[in-house]
């Protein structure tokens, strides 16, 4: 799976409109996703993951593993008072739709990714960004669409943060190892999956 992790330039190197809004974030991760298309199939995969079966089955893509420690995750912020709804979108931060330029808040707002408590900020042709904060951080879901090199296009998602003081970049240094033992690896193996599912219902009907 690490084959498939980019370096954060792969992000940041290419023009997308979520540099505009979101220029005080850090880069936290890159992935490359397993989901080969043609040029105009985000939206297929933006619906994917807001609705699919990685959606339904929770961020963790279904892994027993990954579902015992988002478990642990949910219990502790609920102890610590982490993911009060206060603390979150619209509490604690003001939504990133308040800095949308006025072609991104009147296009497509896209799909919301509720089973990961993200929120959608804007959509286009190639990109799709999702939301999320609680009394730590302030959270990005990127997701581009971008050439595979070899006449194709495929998917690239990344995690972008800003750490609320202290406490939230100790937290994200806490949760490195879930991230990357629990989540990752078993969210892009269900990614692929159900987007092969996917190609598949589609190029037969």
């Amino acid at each position: 799976m690490s084959r498939l992790r980019l370096h954060p330039t792969d992000h940041t190197s290419r023009p997308w409109r979520i540099h505009e809004i979101a220029g005080d974030f850090r880069v936290e991760d890159v992935w490359e996703l397993p989901t080969p298309g043609g040029p105009d199939d985000l939206h297929h995969l933006a619906q994917q993951m807001a609705d699919g079966k990685d959606s339904k089955a929770g961020p963790d893509g279904g892994n027993p593993v990954g579902r015992f420690l988002f478990a642990v995750r949910w219990k502790l912020g609920a102890l610590l008072g982490w993911d009060k709804p206060d603390s979150g979108v619209g509490g604690r931060v003001e939504t990133l739709r308040d800095r949308l330029p006025d072609d991104l808040r009147d296009g497509p707002r896209g799909p919301d990714f509720p089973a990961a408590r993200f929120t959608s900020v804007f959509q286009t042709h190639d990109e799709w960004a999702a939301e999320y904060a609680n009394q730590t951080m302030h959270g990005v879901l990127h997701v581009g669409w971008v050439p595979d090199g070899s006449g194709g296009y495929r998917g690239q998602m990344a995690v972008l943060v800003k750490p609320n003081g202290r406490l939230g970049s100790l937290y994200m240094l806490g949760i490195r190892p879930f991230r990357y033992l629990g989540v990752y690896p078993a969210l892009l193996r269900s990614i692929g999956r159900e987007w092969r599912e996917g190609a598949a219902r589609r190029s037969a009907g």
